[in-house]
This record gives structure tokens, C-alpha cells and sequence, in this order.
């Protein structure tokens, strides 16, 4: 079995995909923490195969994507603790031997060359790939599997708490679609103005990208917030929760293998 880590801002997550079945058997999520020991990590994944009645011995191969740079050195001795395995970490170096390229690899993250790689390996085409995360961004890759442009923009939740923790009087609301597009109070004024503002915003950003490249791309959508924006039409209705995993498996077999 591989174990893909995806370390990001607010969770690290554990992807285990069998390859045999060619299906991801089980998905752990632990929130993000600059203080986090590797004890903690031991202590939650050994109470998770505990559950699940595994043992370390299932795990052949391990590959790692931090965005989070003090989180490496972390993961890498929890790895060969609990495992008894060095990981493989996708980085800057990883890039050479991918589908994909980019002019500039040091400037893109490891998590959205993952999912630029599984993107384009699944379409072969040029496609979008909108990351509904702690930041919320748009990975641009053409036909010939050149990324031409990625997108940075504050992720609904980074938008949601900015919000609570910069107004006197502004409730912290659940991350919930109202019925309306019209606020009828304020817990339904600032879910209005988050989902129907967000909508705007993907569909805009699209919409000026592909006007501007005088190209139409398939869209492929992930990240943790996904599932929240059902609304936002036909086009946006490809949905991969588990698509930066799948990148991070396939570098680092490209890798691994070569």
C-alpha cells in the first residue's frame, strides 16, 4: 500500500491507496500544528491502524508534499520511526521528470504541482484546476503539459475568520449555503456573501482566464471546501477530493521508479 502525506496549512492528510484495487482504501485527517512533535503523529496514526487492525508492514512506499517547511524534518523522522521507511518528499527537484512542466518550479508549491500532475495525467488536456483550501487557487496547465499560470486567492475559511477576527460585532458563522442570495440576518448576510461571492469569483476567474488564452479547458475541482460549492454549475460538477494525493503518488513514482 502507498501512504501519500499532504501537509497543508490547516490539516495533514493521510492518503493510503492500494494499488492493486487501484482505489484509496482509507483518508486521515489531522489538524495542522506549528508545535507538532513527532510523538503526537505516532501516538494518532498508531490509534488510527490500531482501528483498523493494520500493521506498518501494509505501507511499501511513502510519499511526502509539505507546504508547511517546518513540518518536513517532522514528517521525515516520523516516517522512519513508525515505519521504519525514508519518504519520499516531492520539491523543486521532483519536477524534471514529470508530464508537466513550469518555467518557474521553485515558485509553485509541491501540493499544486501534485495536483497540476494527477490533473493532467487524468485529461491529457489543457485544464483548470480550482483548490478549494486554506487558500483558494487556480492551476493553469496547457495541452502540452506546460503550467502557464496559477492563481492565489484567500480560501472561504481564511475569508470567513478574517472577517470574525477583524470586526467588533461580526459573529464567526457556520460554513453553511443559505437558501437566499439576500441576507436576511447577519449569520445569513456573511454565508450570502461567502458562497455567492466565492461563486462569482471561480466562475469570473475562469471566465477572464480562458477569454484571455482564447482556449476552453476542462475543469477539475478539490480541496477540503469543495463539497460546499455544489452550486456553482454543470461545468464545475468534477469533483477529486483526493486529487492531491493522487499527485503526490504519482511523482513520487515517476520518481521512485526511474
Amino acid at each position: 500500500m502507498f501512504l501519500s502525506i499532504d501537509a497543508g496549512n490547516s490539516n495533514i492528510v493521510f492518503g493510503f491507496y492500494q494499488e492493486v484495487d487501484d482505489c484509496w482504501e482509507e483518508v486521515l485527517r489531522i489538524p495542522t500544528k506549528k508545535d507538532l512533535k513527532v510523538f503526537n503523529l505516532e501516538r494518532k496514526v498508531a490509534m488510527y491502524f490500531l482501528e483498523k487492525g493494520w500493521g506498518t508492514d501494509r505501507i511499501d512506499l511513502i510519499g511526502i508534499s509539505t507546504v508547511v517547511p517546518d513540518l518536513e524534518p517532522v514528517l521525515i523522522q516520523f516516517c522512519q520511526r513508525f515505519f521504519g521507511k525514508e519518504p519520499y518528499v516531492v520539491n523543486e527537484n521532483s519536477y524534471e521528470k514529470l508530464p508537466v512542466t513550469a518555467m518557474n518550479p521553485r515558485e509553485i508549491g509541491s501540493d499544486l504541482m501534485a495536483n497540476i500532475t494527477a490533473a493532467y495525467l487524468q485529461f491529457k488536456a489543457a485544464c483548470i484546476v480550482v483548490d478549494f483550501g486554506t487558500a483558494l487557487t487556480f492551476s493553469v496547465v496547457d495541452k502540452d503539459g506546460e503550467v502557464i499560470g496559477v492563481n492565489i486567492v484567500p480560501g472561504i475559511k481564511t475569508a470567513i475568520n478574517s472577517l470574525f477576527n477583524n470586526t467588533a460585532k461580526l459573529p464567526k458563522v457556520e460554513l453553511e449555503l443559505p437558501e437566499s442570495a439576500l441576507g436576511k440576518n447577519t449569520v445569513h448576510a456573511i454565508q450570502a456573501g461567502i458562497f455567492y461571492g466565492y461563486s462569482g469569483l471561480v466562475k469570473g476567474m475562469v471566465e477572464a482566464i480562458e477569454k484571455e488564452t482564447g482556449k476552453e479547458y476542462q475543469l477539475l475541482v478539490t480541496g477540503g471546501m469543495s463539497s460546499l460549492m455544489g452550486h456553482l454549475g454543470d461545468r464545475f460538477n468534477n469533483v477529486d477530493i483526493n486529487l492531491t494525493l493522487k499527485g503526490i503518488y504519482a511523482i513520487t513514482k515517476l520518481n521512485f521508479d526511474q
